[in-house]
């Protein structure tokens, strides 16, 4: 998690929101990163988990990644744990909560849903007050400029 706080700080220093991401196989290898690229990108979808399961996807010529594990620096929207319930994603580890928009347990919980065919594992509050600090100060410095 350290090394995603790291990674999310820098892709925050170029104006995105800095949240980051990796998908780990079950031997342990990073098979997918990604990091938010709205702005960069100007895609609606580019946020990091979907970045780093395309990635692992085409990695592992394989949808499925019951044995994978994703970790992210913040607790996903709904669009994520949507595709993170699709793509059948073994853990979920993450940073901080969402209460506003979190979809693993902050505002509602996808991976709990009736609807999810696929239930995996989620563990949040890993670094969380890291996490959460770097969102805070990144928001807050957004702030300051657009005043």
């Amino acid at each position: 998690m350290s090394k995603l706080l790291h990674r999310a700080k820098k892709i925050g220093l170029s104006g995105e929101v800095p949240v980051s991401a990796v998908v780990i196989d079950k031997y342990g290898h990073c098979i997918g990163h990604g990091s938010n690229g709205r702005e960069r990108n100007k895609d609606p979808l580019a946020h990091a988990e979907i970045l780093a399961l395309k990635q692992a996807a085409l990695i592992k010529n394989d949808w499925r990644f019951n044995d994978c594990t994703l970790i992210v620096t913040l607790e996903p929207c709904p669009m994520c744990a949507g595709a993170l319930v699709q793509a059948r994603m073994g853990q979920v580890i993450f940073g901080t909560s969402d209460l506003k928009r979190g979809a693993l347990g902050g505002a509602l919980d996808l991976s709990k849903h009736q609807s999810a065919h696929h239930h995996m594992i989620v563990k949040g509050g890993v670094m969380a007050e890291e996490a959460k600090s770097e969102l805070e100060e990144w928001f807050r410095l957004r702030r300051k400029v657009s005043s």
